[in-house]
């Protein structure tokens, strides 16, 4: 039994070094110690993630939790960390919230300082040591003697890497196989890189599949006989919240498909609601029949992964939007042009924009579909919005990041009154230099600090990349920036030549595609 000290020593190890080849050996190092069952969690926990989900405790009581004497030994294990975090998350009913609180105290009161600070981040979101899912894989390759290739590609069938990991520490490469396309089993999504523009996009793919780039819901759907499922980009079985799209799947000629596409709530004119009105849906898991007949959702394919016991991932892309053209109707596929031609390309994207879609996807043709990896074979082109807005506070820094001011929280200017709004926080975008010249003005600009967050003068202004505005119950004005990220900080401004919180809301009202602050040049990054 591996104790949960040698993880977390791990954690901290492999935060305190940018080599990647170092993390690599020492991410090995403990994947040879772990026992078959601790070797899934023990991925999960020092990659930042939490196989249990959300637990229901928030930041409040996680600090109020930390603030008693730790245990001055370690004690936990691994496997008990993981077990008590189960029955944590399977707490339900009334007084949820108190139980849930009361089992966390006592794993605290049994955890040492560093074991706490590692448990607080993790059930917080906030463990970003450099430990990401494809690093643990090349670990994983390391300590099983495995090529690193087999692996990514087994976890991309698999859609789960730990699982795939425990396979091949556990029974050797041979075990591999059995992770292959097959319907109702979920694979990891092809992601996209960002273009700085339409000709950008041709010059670097030649000829390509130009797609309307929807601001919905990734979705991945499968057909078996009689049985279809829907899985979100997560991975998270979403079948029972979107009725409409499984019974129209279940009605296309095909016996065997699996779909790569959006869900997204349209209006009658067939342009996209919000991308939060289709994610209120999206999200519903109650009452989903009535919410369907006032908000029904469209699905919209882009792509055809397997057809009729035939893999299609290694095909390329001309063929399998051929074959997503013989089974899937117009009506219910993402619009696309074939073109190399800038011109033509220009007038679609204004276009689409025009429709309130979100920008373009161009597509290389003779692509093979890259599960679960983000290259150059699909490109993103979207106008940016940026805006220059004032830190008001600012978060320390976690993980890697310790010792830094990290986490910026963003306002706008109230014209009326002078005062500040607050719309989000980001910690995208930074590099070392930035982190090191930030904490050092950020803390001379210090008013005062509650727990882990300080509060600053509003007087220093940067500029932020946003995939646009949303509305939010959150924050005071209602809104919430969507996909934040640093772009430069602004010195030649002052607090008074900040965004308002007009200039905002102008942003939220013209929509995905509004030309408030848009710079087709330089989009704003995000997936898909």
């Amino acid at each position: 039994m591996t104790s949960f000290r040698a993880l977390v020593d791990t954690s901290g190890r492999v935060a305190a070094t940018r080599s990647r080849r170092e993390k690599e050996a020492l991410l090995a190092a403990l994947l040879t110690r772990l026992a078959p069952d601790e070797i899934a969690p023990g991925i999960a926990y020092v990659s930042g993630a939490l196989p249990q989900g959300r637990i229901g405790v928030g930041w409040a009581a996680l600090r109020d939790l930390d603030a008693g004497p730790p245990a001055a030994a370690p004690s936990l294990a691994i496997r008990e960390v993981h077990a008590r975090l189960d029955a944590l998350a399977a707490i339900e009913g009334a007084g949820s919230k108190r139980r849930r609180e009361e089992a966390l105290g006592a794993l605290f009161a049994r955890a040492t300082a560093d074991e706490r600070r590692f448990l607080v981040a993790l059930l917080g979101g906030e463990l970003r040591q450099g430990a990401q899912t494809a690093l643990v894989l090349e670990a994983a390759a390391r300590a099983s003697g495995i090529d690193a290739a087999t692996l990514r590609r087994a976890a991309m069938l698999a859609g789960d890497a730990a699982q795939v990991a425990t396979a091949a520490l556990t029974e050797g490469e041979a075990a591999l196989a059995r992770f292959r396309l097959t319907p109702l089993t979920p694979i990891l999504p092809m992601l996209a890189s960002p273009s700085e523009g339409v000709d950008d996009a041709l010059g670097a793919l030649g000829a390509a599949a130009l797609e309307v780039k929807l601001d919905g819901a990734r979705v991945q759907i499968h057909k078996a006989g009689a049985e279809v499922r829907v899985w979100s980009r997560k991975l998270h079985d979403v079948t029972d919240r979107v009725p409409e799209i499984v019974e129209a799947v279940a009605a296309l000629p095909a016996r065997e498909l699996i779909l790569d596409g959006e869900a997204i709530a349209l209006d009658a004119d067939g342009r996209p609601h919000p991308f939060q009105t289709t994610m209120r849906r999206f999200g519903r898991r109650t009452n989903v029949a009535a919410m369907r007949e006032t908000l029904p959702l469209a699905h919209l394919a882009f792509d055809l992964l397997f057809l009729d016991g035939a893999p299609l991932l290694d095909a390329p892309a001309c063929e399998r939007f051929a074959a997503l053209d013989a089974v899937v109707p117009a009506a219910a596929r993402v619009e696309r042009r074939v073109t190399d031609d800038p011109d033509e390309a220009a007038r679609f994207y204004d276009e689409v924009l025009a429709r309130g879609h979100e920008g373009l996807m161009a597509k290389r043709l003779d692509a093979p579909y890259e599960a679960g990896r983000r290259g150059a074979a699909w490109l993103k082109v979207k106008p940016a919005h940026t805006l220059d807005l004032v830190v008001i506070a600012v978060e320390d820094g976690s993980g890697r990041r310790r010792g830094w001011l990290s986490n910026l929280h963003l306002a706008a200017r109230e014209p009326r009154d002078g005062t500040f709004v607050m719309l989000g926080k980001t910690f995208k975008g930074m590099t070392d230099e930035l982190l090191a010249w930030q904490t050092e003005r950020l803390g001379a600009l210090a008013l005062g600090r509650d727990g882990h967050v300080t509060h600053v003068r509003p007087e220093l202004v940067v500029e932020i990349a946003l995939a646009g505005v949303q509305a939010s119950p959150i924050y005071p004005a209602g809104l919430a920036l969507r996909f934040a990220r640093v772009r430069r900080y602004r010195p030649d401004k002052s607090a008074r030549d900040a965004a308002t919180i007009d200039e905002v809301r102008a942003l939220f009202d013209a929509g995905p595609s509004g030309a408030a602050g848009a710079s087709p040049a330089d989009p704003a990054r995000r997936s898909r």
